[in-house]
């Protein structure tokens, strides 16, 4: 399973970026005595118990922006809480239950995920009489805490730990779920042609399912014996170009259903150059780790004189993000490489599932730091202690060392490079964290027989192999 989130949502002003920065230990968010501080989402990878989930901050619900950026806070607000696993509901111990926490909740109530309550604040006993006056909102217990007077912070770690979902060990290989691919691009990339050929392919089962008027379309389908969605999306049209209603929640859709989907087909025609919009919908595909086939569709109309080489190094300048990213050419209203695009699509779904044994992802990196140490940092060799995987889809990964900030990008991309060639993650994004090894983290075993425990990956004079 994918890493679980923990959001904290609340109105303006009650302390979210305080609590995060409370149980992160760190300060990540800016606090100030006003609201509207926090705009987008704030996320850090936490550890309790074993346990690893991302800390989610979002702006105040309610909150009326100076700068007109209200709508940008609502979406943000909105992706966090559809992705949440457990939700943080944070309100004022000191200021009493406000109409706007009682929207807050109104928003919160056909929510699946579990809910906490927590009343911020409350600096000493004498509030928490005040904070029961919060049992109205509907959301159960009520605990009451300070961040600024360090109460209950291992009260509400555990409530969170308990209503995380359960960890699972390794993905079960005999009851792979049904892969949804989204179908993103620009109009008139032969999106719906491609749908349609599917519809008529041999041994394809097809169901349409027709959303609302803001959601895509999913069409199921059945390819020889393995089921799958395919998430339907409008044509996207250049930003200057989306002047009605429907341009605009059409490129919201198609940004959504990336988001739904566990792999994204990212439409191109081959007769056209790359645009403004398809490199912004590659970016949205890079930041939301979304395993991605960049499909060059109407082949047929270059075939012969065009030499696929030409169109791949061209893919290549122009994502440089996503190089890992394979790449199809096809001809959708022939079917000619369909069932190849949709047979890589599964690949790529079981590439994102898999789980590496910590000893394996451990040997692959002494290996890697051995034959290229990390470049000094203050005079001084930083040290990678061991690894783990925390997660799938996207395959998560943590690095534990002496000094997280000196590990510049450029090392990290080489680390991920060196996974990608020796694992099986050679074609799927993977996120990876840096954190500072504790001094009492029980687990400095973990890299195994060699180094000994406690000792990095590699010793700090180690030299480049030739």
């Amino acid at each position: 399973m994918a890493v679980p989130r923990v959001v904290i949502v609340g109105r303006p002003n009650v302390g979210k970026s305080s609590l995060l920065n409370w149980l992160a230990g760190l300060r990540l968010a800016i606090v100030e005595d006003r609201p509207g501080v926090t705009r987008d989402r704030v996320d850090y990878l936490m550890e309790f118990e074993d346990r690893f989930f991302e800390l989610v901050d979002t702006g105040g619900i309610g909150n009326r922006d100076e700068d007109n950026l209200t709508q940008h806070i609502e979406e943000q607000i909105q992706i966090a809480i559809d992705s949440a696993a457990v939700i943080l509901f944070v309100v004022d111990a000191r200021d009493g239950l406000l109409p706007l926490d009682e929207e807050v909740a109104q928003r919160l109530r056909h929510i699946q995920a579990p809910v906490i309550c927590i009343a911020n604040k409350a600096d000493h006993g004498r509030l928490d009489d005040q904070a029961a006056d919060f049992y109205r909102l509907g959301q159960g217990q009520v605990l009451p805490i300070s961040t600024t007077q360090n109460r209950n912070r291992s009260v509400l770690l555990n409530f969170i730990l308990d209503r995380l979902p359960p960890a699972e060990d390794q993905p079960s290989q005999h009851d792979e779920p049904e892969m949804k691919v989204a179908i993103v691009g620009r109009r008139n990339v032969g999106k719906s042609t491609f749908v349609n050929t599917l519809a008529q392919a041999e041994r394809m089962i097809v169901s349409e399912v027709a959303g609302t008027t803001r959601d895509s379309v999913d069409v199921r389908f059945e390819l020889d014996g393995k089921g799958f969605v395919a998430i339907d999306t409008p044509g996207i049209r250049r930003p200057q170009s989306r002047g009605e209603a429907i341009d605009f929640y059409g490129f919201h859709r198609a940004q959504r259903s990336i988001r739904r989907a566990d792999v994204v087909f990212l439409f191109l025609d081959a007769t056209q150059r790359i645009s403004k919009v398809d490199k912004q919908l590659a970016d949205y595909i890079s930041q939301n780790y979304k395993p991605c086939v960049l499909v060059v569709n109407k082949w047929d109309q270059l075939a012969g004189t065009m030499p696929t080489a030409k169109w791949v190094s061209y893919l290549h300048d122009t994502f440089r993000t996503m190089r890992y990213a394979p790449i199809a050419f096809i001809t959708g209203e022939t079917g000619k490489n369909v069932k190849a695009l949709l047979n890589h699509g599964q690949m790529l779904f079981k590439q994102s599932r898999l789980r590496v044994p910590t000893g394996q992802l451990n040997r692959l990196l002494r290996a890697a730091i051995r034959h290229t140490p990390p470049p000094l940092y203050q005079n001084r060799r930083p040290k990678i202690y061991y690894g783990t995987q925390v997660g799938i889809e996207p395959p998560t990964l943590v690095l534990f060392c002496n000094e997280p900030a000196a590990l510049a990008k450029p090392y990290q991309r080489y680390l991920l490079g060196a996974v990608r060639d020796q694992l099986s993650f050679e074609e799927v994004p993977i996120k990876l964290y840096l954190r500072k090894r504790q001094q009492t983290d029980p687990r400095d075993d973990i890299a195994t027989e060699d180094p000994p425990a406690g000792k990095p990956l590699a010793p700090d004079n180690a030299e480049t192999s030739q």
